[in-house]
């Protein structure tokens, strides 16, 4: 009879420890910012339109971009309407954990600082060092392994993670430097230097501002420098949606839209002068 007892007394606690997690887990799902989304019907996001081809306002006044796409493409998936809080990106994060919007989508590389304030969902891309070629070179240079030969003239910008991606990664390479990103550029325009070695964004727009039939850009980037969505810690339902929605909008075609738009295209340069 006392077996019995206890066998019933254990099985009281286990039934209360399990309704007790279960209302946990149904409270942390009520609080999710998902479901403050989904209420609202609407999802605010935090940008600070000045990094081209990411944000930026065209001739029309209206923000426009890589991330803004991508935003419209998230906010169709919970059928929401998208709403752009154009932010100063150095109180952009402080932002965010007032709760002045529900996601910061802008650019924002995933840094260990900022990934001790705030979570990240999966990068979205990586914009690291890409290369401008001369056209001249394009049969036979098809990643930036192919210049590790001192035959080709490589330039960078002095003091930059161009500069040391250089020196690290194709060492063998002349290497030219140049105190302004645009000169060692125009290097390449020139026919002075084979290939410009810099961030994949300053790339895209170079190529966008010249539009000059000497140049080719290698737009995978070969050093890691990731943008991802940034959101408020503690919140596991939202944060597993939205890595889910990169997987999805990768595998079904939505994203290399996006990414083809804005990385590989410069059409859109002509609407932002």
């Amino acid at each position: 009879m006392q077996c019995f007892r206890k066998l019933m007394l254990a099985a009281f606690f286990i039934a209360v420890l399990a309704s007790q997690a279960f209302c946990a887990d149904f409270d942390l799902a009520q609080k999710s910012t998902v479901e403050t989304i989904l209420k609202r019907g609407e999802l605010l996001v935090g940008l600070d339109a000045g990094y081209q081809p990411f944000e930026m306002v065209d001739k029309k006044g209206e923000i426009i971009g890589f991330d803004v796409d991508l935003a419209k493409e998230l906010a169709k998936a919970m059928g929401v309407k998208l709403t752009i809080v154009n932010t100063d990106y150095d109180g952009i994060i402080p932002a965010l954990l007032a709760d002045k919007f529900d996601i910061i989508l802008s650019g924002m590389t995933l840094t260990q600082e900022r990934n001790l304030q705030i979570n990240f969902a999966e990068p979205y891309i990586v914009v690291g060092q890409a290369v401008i070629l001369n056209k001249k070179l394009e049969d036979k240079v098809k990643s930036y392994k192919d210049l590790n030969d001192p035959k080709f003239t490589v330039a960078s910008r002095i003091g930059t993670t161009g500069e040391m991606a250089v020196k690290r990664m194709i060492p063998k390479a002349t290497y030219k430097s140049f105190d302004k990103e645009a000169d060692g550029a125009l290097d390449v325009v020139n026919g002075q230097s084979d290939a410009f070695v810099y961030d994949l964004p300053f790339c895209v727009v170079f190529m966008a501002q010249q539009n000059s039939p000497n140049l080719v850009l290698l737009d995978k980037p070969f050093t890691y420098e990731p943008l991802a969505i940034g959101l408020k810690k503690g919140d596991p339902d939202f944060l597993n949606f939205l890595n889910n929605f990169m997987a999805q909008i990768r595998a079904d075609g939505r994203y290399d839209r996006i990414y083809d738009k804005w990385i590989k295209s410069t059409s859109w340069f002509q609407n932002v002068q």
